[in-house]
Protein backbone atom coordinates (compact mmCIF):
# COMPACT_ATOMS: atom_id res chain seq x y z
CA UNK A 1 0.00 0.00 0.00
CA UNK A 2 1.39 3.18 -0.81
CA UNK A 3 0.90 6.86 0.80
CA UNK A 4 -2.27 8.61 1.15
CA UNK A 5 -3.65 11.43 3.09
CA UNK A 6 -7.11 12.26 2.67
CA UNK A 7 -8.53 15.39 3.94
CA UNK A 8 -11.92 15.35 5.84
CA UNK A 9 -12.03 19.50 6.66
CA UNK A 10 -10.01 22.29 7.69
CA UNK A 11 -9.47 25.47 5.27
CA UNK A 12 -6.44 26.17 3.20
CA UNK A 13 -7.45 29.75 2.16
CA UNK A 14 -9.32 29.03 -1.19
CA UNK A 15 -12.80 31.55 -1.81
CA UNK A 16 -10.75 33.75 1.01
CA UNK A 17 -11.06 31.66 3.99
CA UNK A 18 -8.09 30.99 6.51
CA UNK A 19 -5.55 29.29 5.56
CA UNK A 20 -5.92 25.88 8.73
CA UNK A 21 -4.00 23.04 6.65
CA UNK A 22 -0.41 23.77 7.41
CA UNK A 23 -0.28 20.62 9.30
CA UNK A 24 -1.45 17.95 6.46
CA UNK A 25 0.69 19.98 3.90
CA UNK A 26 3.76 19.56 5.74
CA UNK A 27 3.13 16.15 6.39
CA UNK A 28 2.12 15.78 2.98
CA UNK A 29 5.87 17.34 1.57
CA UNK A 30 7.21 15.35 4.46
CA UNK A 31 6.17 11.94 3.02
CA UNK A 32 8.21 12.42 -0.06
CA UNK A 33 11.42 12.80 1.53
CA UNK A 34 12.75 15.64 -0.74
CA UNK A 35 13.59 19.20 -0.09
CA UNK A 36 11.88 20.50 -3.14
CA UNK A 37 9.72 18.02 -4.64
CA UNK A 38 7.01 18.23 -7.55
CA UNK A 39 3.79 18.89 -6.75
CA UNK A 40 0.69 18.26 -9.26
CA UNK A 41 -2.53 19.84 -8.34
CA UNK A 42 -5.69 18.15 -10.11
CA UNK A 43 -8.26 20.75 -9.45
CA UNK A 44 -10.78 19.98 -12.36
CA UNK A 45 -13.76 18.90 -9.32
CA UNK A 46 -14.03 22.61 -8.59
CA UNK A 47 -15.59 25.33 -11.33
CA UNK A 48 -12.20 27.09 -11.28
CA UNK A 49 -9.44 25.19 -11.40
CA UNK A 50 -7.10 27.93 -12.26
CA UNK A 51 -7.35 30.30 -9.39
CA UNK A 52 -7.84 26.85 -7.22
CA UNK A 53 -4.02 26.05 -8.53
CA UNK A 54 -3.19 29.54 -7.71
CA UNK A 55 -4.29 28.77 -3.70
CA UNK A 56 -2.55 25.74 -3.87
CA UNK A 57 0.67 27.03 -5.67
CA UNK A 58 1.11 29.57 -2.36
CA UNK A 59 0.37 27.15 -0.12
CA UNK A 60 3.18 24.71 -1.61
CA UNK A 61 5.54 27.33 -3.07
CA UNK A 62 8.66 25.75 -1.72
CA UNK A 63 7.94 22.85 -4.46
CA UNK A 64 8.36 22.55 -8.13
CA UNK A 65 4.18 22.96 -8.87
CA UNK A 66 2.40 22.17 -12.30
CA UNK A 67 -1.74 21.39 -12.83
CA UNK A 68 -3.65 19.56 -14.68
CA UNK A 69 -6.15 21.21 -16.97
CA UNK A 70 -8.84 20.84 -19.20
CA UNK A 71 -6.85 20.93 -22.31
CA UNK A 72 -3.82 18.76 -20.64
CA UNK A 73 -6.56 15.59 -19.86
CA UNK A 74 -6.93 15.14 -23.28
CA UNK A 75 -3.55 14.68 -24.41
CA UNK A 76 -2.57 11.22 -23.15
CA UNK A 77 0.80 12.39 -23.17
CA UNK A 78 0.62 15.61 -21.34
CA UNK A 79 -0.86 12.97 -18.68
CA UNK A 80 1.29 10.22 -18.56
CA UNK A 81 4.14 13.17 -18.36
CA UNK A 82 2.58 15.23 -15.70
CA UNK A 83 1.90 12.42 -13.56
CA UNK A 84 4.98 10.36 -14.39
CA UNK A 85 6.65 13.48 -12.87
CA UNK A 86 5.02 14.19 -9.84
CA UNK A 87 6.28 13.36 -6.59
CA UNK A 88 3.02 13.93 -4.84
CA UNK A 89 -0.58 14.35 -6.58
CA UNK A 90 -3.06 16.73 -4.72
CA UNK A 91 -6.45 16.48 -6.17
CA UNK A 92 -9.05 19.63 -4.74
CA UNK A 93 -12.43 19.56 -3.35
CA UNK A 94 -15.25 20.43 -5.43
CA UNK A 95 -18.19 18.00 -7.38
CA UNK A 96 -16.61 14.55 -6.74
CA UNK A 97 -19.33 12.78 -9.40
CA UNK A 98 -17.32 15.11 -12.04
CA UNK A 99 -14.60 14.53 -11.05
CA UNK A 100 -14.40 10.04 -11.28
CA UNK A 101 -16.42 10.72 -14.60
CA UNK A 102 -13.37 12.61 -16.15
CA UNK A 103 -11.19 10.12 -14.36
CA UNK A 104 -12.86 7.21 -15.88
CA UNK A 105 -13.20 9.24 -19.16
CA UNK A 106 -9.63 10.26 -19.65
CA UNK A 107 -7.80 7.20 -18.66
CA UNK A 108 -6.51 9.07 -15.64
CA UNK A 109 -7.80 6.47 -12.83
CA UNK A 110 -4.93 3.72 -14.77
CA UNK A 111 -2.31 5.94 -14.50
CA UNK A 112 -3.12 7.21 -10.82
CA UNK A 113 -3.24 3.29 -9.58
CA UNK A 114 0.27 3.08 -11.28
CA UNK A 115 1.21 5.99 -9.04
CA UNK A 116 -0.43 4.82 -6.30
CA UNK A 117 1.69 1.26 -6.90
CA UNK A 118 5.34 3.75 -7.53
CA UNK A 119 4.74 5.28 -3.85
CA UNK A 120 4.02 8.44 -4.76
CA UNK A 121 1.91 10.40 -2.10
CA UNK A 122 -1.43 10.88 -3.24
CA UNK A 123 -3.51 13.49 -0.93
CA UNK A 124 -6.56 15.71 -1.45
CA UNK A 125 -9.22 17.53 0.50
CA UNK A 126 -12.95 16.14 0.46
CA UNK A 127 -13.87 15.46 -3.49
CA UNK A 128 -9.77 14.77 -3.76
CA UNK A 129 -9.91 12.67 -0.14
CA UNK A 130 -13.26 11.00 -1.54
CA UNK A 131 -11.72 9.91 -4.80
CA UNK A 132 -8.82 7.41 -3.19
CA UNK A 133 -11.38 5.15 -1.21
CA UNK A 134 -13.76 2.82 -2.59
CA UNK A 135 -16.63 4.72 -2.09
CA UNK A 136 -17.89 8.96 -0.41
CA UNK A 137 -20.77 10.59 0.70
CA UNK A 138 -20.82 13.28 -1.49
CA UNK A 139 -22.72 16.32 -1.89
CA UNK A 140 -22.53 16.37 -5.91
CA UNK A 141 -26.02 17.01 -6.53
CA UNK A 142 -26.10 20.43 -4.85
CA UNK A 143 -23.09 21.44 -6.53
CA UNK A 144 -24.37 20.43 -10.33
CA UNK A 145 -28.22 20.70 -10.00
CA UNK A 146 -29.04 22.77 -6.60
CA UNK A 147 -30.64 19.16 -4.88
CA UNK A 148 -29.93 19.11 -0.99
CA UNK A 149 -29.99 15.26 -1.46
CA UNK A 150 -26.25 13.79 -1.24
CA UNK A 151 -25.36 10.58 -3.29
CA UNK A 152 -22.76 8.07 -2.49
CA UNK A 153 -19.94 8.30 -5.27
CA UNK A 154 -17.71 5.41 -6.12
CA UNK A 155 -14.19 5.87 -5.70
CA UNK A 156 -10.59 4.68 -6.98
CA UNK A 157 -10.82 2.01 -4.02
CA UNK A 158 -7.35 2.23 -2.95
CA UNK A 159 -8.82 2.48 0.75
CA UNK A 160 -11.66 0.17 1.52
CA UNK A 161 -13.85 2.52 3.14
CA UNK A 162 -16.84 4.94 2.41
CA UNK A 163 -15.22 8.50 3.34
CA UNK A 164 -17.49 11.63 4.65
CA UNK A 165 -15.38 15.08 5.08
CA UNK A 166 -17.11 17.64 6.46
CA UNK A 167 -19.15 16.18 9.28
CA UNK A 168 -19.33 18.77 11.76
CA UNK A 169 -19.27 21.51 9.06
CA UNK A 170 -22.54 20.12 7.44
CA UNK A 171 -24.56 18.16 10.08
CA UNK A 172 -26.98 17.05 7.95
CA UNK A 173 -24.34 14.40 6.76
CA UNK A 174 -24.65 12.78 9.88
CA UNK A 175 -28.10 11.27 9.70
CA UNK A 176 -27.59 10.94 5.62
CA UNK A 177 -24.51 8.65 6.01
CA UNK A 178 -26.38 6.51 8.73
CA UNK A 179 -28.72 5.76 6.07
CA UNK A 180 -26.43 5.24 3.05
CA UNK A 181 -24.03 2.97 5.30
CA UNK A 182 -27.42 0.55 5.27
CA UNK A 183 -26.58 -0.65 1.29
CA UNK A 184 -22.58 0.06 1.99
CA UNK A 185 -22.49 -2.80 4.90
CA UNK A 186 -19.07 -4.67 3.38
CA UNK A 187 -16.69 -1.53 4.69
CA UNK A 188 -17.00 0.58 7.39
CA UNK A 189 -17.49 4.84 6.99
CA UNK A 190 -14.50 7.06 8.42
CA UNK A 191 -16.04 10.39 8.91
CA UNK A 192 -14.01 13.26 9.77
CA UNK A 193 -13.51 17.28 9.79
CA UNK A 194 -10.79 19.52 10.47
CA UNK A 195 -8.34 15.61 10.38
CA UNK A 196 -6.90 13.79 8.15
CA UNK A 197 -6.56 9.97 7.37
CA UNK A 198 -2.99 9.03 6.83
CA UNK A 199 -2.02 6.10 5.32
CA UNK A 200 2.12 4.69 4.40
CA UNK A 201 2.25 1.13 3.65
CA UNK A 202 -0.36 -0.48 5.43
CA UNK A 203 0.05 1.78 8.78
CA UNK A 204 -2.89 4.43 9.31
CA UNK A 205 -2.94 7.38 11.36
CA UNK A 206 -5.36 10.40 11.67
CA UNK A 207 -3.53 14.05 11.88
CA UNK A 208 -5.78 16.53 13.59
CA UNK A 209 -6.13 20.09 13.78
CA UNK A 210 -6.62 21.92 17.35
CA UNK A 211 -10.38 23.55 16.37
CA UNK A 212 -13.11 20.93 15.55
CA UNK A 213 -11.27 17.93 14.80
CA UNK A 214 -13.16 14.98 14.66
CA UNK A 215 -12.67 11.32 13.32
CA UNK A 216 -15.16 8.46 13.35
CA UNK A 217 -15.56 5.15 12.30
CA UNK A 218 -19.43 4.11 11.52
CA UNK A 219 -21.00 0.90 10.28
CA UNK A 220 -23.87 -1.36 10.86
CA UNK A 221 -23.60 -4.59 12.32
CA UNK A 222 -26.21 -7.09 13.48
CA UNK A 223 -28.92 -4.19 13.10
CA UNK A 224 -27.14 -1.49 15.14
CA UNK A 225 -25.28 1.61 13.93
CA UNK A 226 -22.42 1.87 15.49
CA UNK A 227 -19.94 5.10 16.09
CA UNK A 228 -17.30 4.54 17.09
CA UNK A 229 -14.36 7.64 17.85
CA UNK A 230 -10.98 6.93 16.29
CA UNK A 231 -8.06 8.93 18.46
CA UNK A 232 -5.17 6.73 16.46
CA UNK A 233 -2.40 9.38 16.62
CA UNK A 234 0.40 7.04 16.42
CA UNK A 235 0.71 4.47 13.39
CA UNK A 236 -1.67 0.99 13.58
CA UNK A 237 -2.70 -1.93 11.37
CA UNK A 238 -4.44 -0.40 8.42
CA UNK A 239 -6.70 -3.86 8.55
CA UNK A 240 -8.11 -2.52 12.39
CA UNK A 241 -9.09 0.96 10.04
CA UNK A 242 -11.18 -1.51 7.39
CA UNK A 243 -12.61 -4.02 9.50
CA UNK A 244 -15.96 -3.77 11.38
Amino acid sequence: MGKIVAIGGGENGHHNTEYETELFDKEIIKLTGKDCPNFLFIGLANRYPDYYFEVMNGIYHNCHTDHLTYTDIKSRDTLIKKIQNADIIYVGGGNTYKLMTLFRMYGIDEMLRKAYDENKVLCGVSAGAICWCKFGNSDSRKLSSGSNQLIRVKGLGFVDVLFCPHINKEPFRIEDLKNMMKRTYKVPAIALDNAALEIVDNKYRILFLDKGATAQKCFWKNGKYTIENIDTREFRDVKELVTK
